[in-house]
């Protein structure tokens, strides 16, 4: 229990038998239960997993205080795992129907790669907690110095995916979008179509564009990047393949949810007209270029193109104009927790054997 909030804490887990038992094993006390998905890992994952559990679970059973009686079996940690590989987002909303059945007040997320601190749980979860959000996130590009131990193909990639999920999610002060740090609410979790969102590694970006078309507010933490000897498992190229053209369908989706089904918006009215402007401009001086490299007369074609580019520009950002007022309401900046226990160093977790 804190303040007065049940808490749950998901860890997900694909192959990280080094790292998943001490993530588990060090998640704070004040965390009602602990749902530990596997996400059916072929190394050794689930078996720490089993083994860990089992010693905190008896723990609990001679500690009355640390026990969970609400349909729990006085379990802490609940052990899960799926019978097939079904992606990061699927083991996390595996978690979330556990939790919510549970009526967990608030859920948190801890990857068992080790590379969240335990220690500023309390930090993420506030937000969600006193009321002020539906949804915390991790921001580990808010403070230069939160970022030092983070690769500079890390940071471009990451500022890369914010700029494209800012647009999706209409969260426009949000960002580092694939931060896997985070607390919703059960509230949050019971309203949304899980079902609909992807169960593959896009799930962070694809869940923050159906928190907005439900007008859910998210608010920003600042949190330190922690890296080690983990291995990711993210192959980067088809990844931003794939998420690139998942936010461009989020964005479309959320656009016609928010500003033409449930509302007319005229957001939507300057971001098409942008679009077409582009386009046709875009077109139109390549078009231009091609007969004057041919030796026919482009000029006239290339103001023309030129103009429609330029106005193309202006509609489109008073389209972000307008999309960023209408979502100011559902945003958050936690700056008061900016820079709090960050004095000492992480380092990922070590096997428990």
């Amino acid at each position: 229990m804190y303040k007065g909030n049940r808490i749950g804490v998901v860890v997900t887990a694909y192959n990280e038998d080094a790292f998943v038992g001490s993530v588990i094993e060090t998640v704070p006390d004040f965390v009602d239960r602990i749902y530990a998905v596997d996400d059916a890992s072929p190394d050794n994952s689930w078996d720490v997993i089993q083994r860990v559990s089992s010693r905190i679970n008896e723990c609990a059973e001679s500690e009355p205080e640390l026990t969970v009686t609400d349909g729990g079996e006085g379990r802490r940690v609940v052990p899960i795992r799926h019978e097939e590989n079904r992606g990061y987002g699927a083991a996390v909303k595996t978690g979330y129907k556990h939790a919510a059945a549970d009526e967990m007040d608030v859920v948190a997320v801890l990857n068992g790669d080790g590379q969240m601190d335990p220690e500023i749980l309390d930090r993420i979860i506030d937000p969600v907690v006193e009321g002020e959000a539906d949804y915390a996130k991790g921001n580990r590009l808010l403070n230069p110095e939160d970022r030092d131990g983070m690769s500079t193909f890390r940071f471009f990639g990451n500022a890369m995916l914010t700029g494209l999920s800012k647009f999706a999610s209409g969260y426009w002060t949000i960002g580092d979008p694939q931060n896997g740090y985070t607390a919703i609410s059960r509230e949050a979790i019971e309203e949304l179509d899980l079902e609909a969102i992807t169960d593959r590694y896009g799930f962070l970006n694809h869940l923050l564009t159906h928190l907005n078309v439900h007008e859910r507010r998210v608010a920003d933490v600042p949190m330190t990047a922690i890296y080690g000897n983990e291995e990711s498992s993210i192959r980067y190229v088809p990844f931003i393949q794939f998420v690139s053209l998942l936010l461009l369908q989020s964005f479309l989706w959320r656009l016609k949810r928010r500003y033409v089904v449930k509302e007319f918006h005229p957001a939507v009215v300057f971001y098409a007209t942008g679009a077409a402007g582009l386009a046709g401009g875009v077109a139109g001086i390549a078009g231009s270029v091609a007969r004057a490299l041919r030796g026919e007369d482009g000029f006239a074609g290339v103001v023309g193109s030129f103009v429609a580019t330029l106005l193309g520009l202006i509609a489109l950002g008073m389209g972000i104009w307008l999309d960023t007022e209408e979502n100011k309401s559902l945003e958050v900046v936690s700056d008061e927790h900016a820079g709090a226990g960050l004095d000492t160093e992480p380092t990922p977790s070590q096997s428990i054997e």
